[in-house]
């Protein structure tokens, strides 16, 4: 029943040669590490995004089909499932606004209705798990995952749906926000669903099941709970994550108290997961969570190793991160939900006419070589800092948390080299030109919109110029207001990043950068 290769992640895996799946959501975290297991299995793999460019940098994206579709589209869903055996429906849109329930049913009412059309076997949907109870009485977010789950049940296209609860893996939503909350606070006072039973599941048994369901003989109509087969509170994995990690004892004290608004605040502002999907979050943490059957066995065994248990998975996830290998992470999904209503990129120069726009450039030269430069300059932000005034970066930073942004907890997702989507902290890479130019557009809450440039150049005769510019098209009074009253901060802070930049490129006899936090 395994096929050669192994997977990226050692998963036994089936025979996947002769079909084509459909991937979508393959910008998201749980699509993007899928895929790399479906083309070890042999699948034939047509990835879909609403921006096909969104995928070229992916590690597989020369080993996939790609389709242009937004699952609000009729006719583009429809086109690119094509030929298509088995559908893989990853896609969520919690954070994105109010009416995330009623796009997500559109949606799913669009991919089932394609599928009939298209000829498609095999509907599979990644689903939340959650207890029987009445649809209204539900979080909004469990809500909407079930009335997406009933949607596709109802379709002519039988669908294997499979309910989850909180996965653990490097860069998961659910294990960057245990993560931060256990290294971040030695002492956790919290609300009462701290102590609710929830079974999690490593992220490598989410992909094994998503990869066994592509390939089964006959069709499948029917939901499965799928985990680790231990639940346990939240409390005691924040407590076991900390012992996993190596950390001093944590205390978790569950308050008499729901608080649940009050809770996503907490958790918008100690990690870098922002209000818009914290407070989602834990809303539906306040529910238990616990699978009621294990009848998924008798369609898909379980993994021969048998399945991950948290304190592995968590090993695994911590081992994964801190060898700089995280492809993908929780802000992918967030990146694919915004893409909704795109960000714009930075107009050119010449389209500035007849606008208001802010700037703020600042260039520096130093004998360090281009090369050098670069080097440094595409590692700013994450651990590295930015060179310049940490504890102003980090006022800020806490500032934008409060409002519901992310500010400096988001990190980087490698902390030497940078792709397009790639998040900074509270930037976005926009647009990257390797060895020259980098732009970084801001998704921090500001009145209107904001870029941060670098570029770097060879001189005559040798050293380099960086050159720094800040760019900010303000909306409004607010925004006129808001970049009055940042000017302060830009001249402290953007002439030192300028300079110590520039020195980090230099050799150090000490090795160290200077400026870094």
């Amino acid at each position: 029943m395994t096929s050669e290769p192994l997977s990226p992640l050692q998963l036994s895996l089936p025979a996947g040669e002769g079909r084509r799946v459909l991937v979508t959501g393959a910008t998201g975290y749980v699509g993007g590490r899928l895929i790399q297991e479906l083309l070890a299995a042999g699948f034939t793999v047509r990835a879909t995004a609403r921006n096909v460019e969104d995928l070229s940098q992916r590690p597989w994206a020369g080993s996939v089909e790609t389709a242009q579709a937004d699952l609000q589209d009729d006719e583009q869903v429809r086109a690119a499932m094509q030929d298509v055996h088995t559908v893989l429906y990853l896609v969520h849109s919690m954070g994105s606004g109010k009416d995330f329930m009623e796009r997500e049913a559109a949606m799913a009412r669009t991919v089932a209705q394609a599928a009939a059309e298209a000829g498609v076997h095999q509907i599979v949907f990644l689903g939340g798990l959650h207890p029987d109870k009445p649809l209204e009485e539900l979080s909004d977010h469990m809500r909407s995952r079930e009335q997406v789950s009933r949607i596709l049940l109802a379709g002519e296209v039988p669908a294997l749906v499979f309910e989850a609860g909180v996965v653990i893996g490097s860069g998961s939503v659910s294990f960057e926000m245990i993560r931060h909350l256990a290294e971040r606070l030695p002492v956790m006072p919290g609300p009462s669903w701290l102590t609710n039973s929830i079974e999690p599941i490593a992220i490598r048994d989410v992909l094994y099941y998503l990869a066994h369901a592509c390939a089964l003989q006959e069709s499948v109509n029917r939901t499965f709970d799928i985990g680790c087969g231990q639940e346990q509170s939240f409390a005691t994995m924040l407590k076991e994550y900390a012992d996993v990690a190596g950390l001093s004892p944590r205390k978790v004290y569950a308050l008499p108290i729901p608080a649940q608004r009050l809770s996503g605040f907490w958790i918008g502002v100690v990690t870098p997961i922002p209000r818009g999907i914290a407070m989602p979050l834990s809303a539906s943490m306040a529910e238990d969570a616990v699978s009621e059957e294990h009848d998924i066995a008798d369609l898909i065994p379980d993994p021969p190793e048998g399945l991950t248990g948290f304190r592995e998975a968590c090993r695994r996830a911590i081992e994964r991160q801190r060898s700089g290998t995280v492809d993908q992470t929780w802000d992918d999904d967030v990146l694919a939900t915004m893409a909704l209503d795109p960000a714009e990129p930075l107009p050119s120069d010449p389209e500035w006419a007849g606008n208001t726009v802010f700037t703020d450039v600042r260039e520096h030269d130093g004998e360090a070589s281009p090369e050098a430069v670069w080097q440094v300059v595409e590692s700013i932000g994450g651990q590295n800092g930015w060179y310049s005034a940490p504890v102003l970066w980090r006022i800020r930073g806490l500032m934008d948390q409060v409002m519901g942004g992310y500010g400096l907890a988001r990190g980087r997702r490698d902390a030497r080299r940078l792709r397009v989507n790639d998040h900074v902290d509270w930037w976005r890479v926009e647009k990257i030109e390797p060895g020259r130019s980098v732009t970084l557009r801001a998704e921090m809450r500001v009145g209107g919109r904001a870029w941060l440039q670098f570029s770097v150049e060879g001189r005559d005769g040798g050293g380099s110029r960086l050159r720094q510019r800040a760019v900010f098209f303000p909306s409004g009074l607010v925004g006129r207001a808001y970049w009055r009253a940042i000017q302060p901060f830009h001249a402290l802070v953007f002439p030192t990043m300028a300079k110590n930049i520039m020195a980090a490129a230099a050799p150090q006899p000490s090795g160290e950068r200077p400026g870094a936090r």
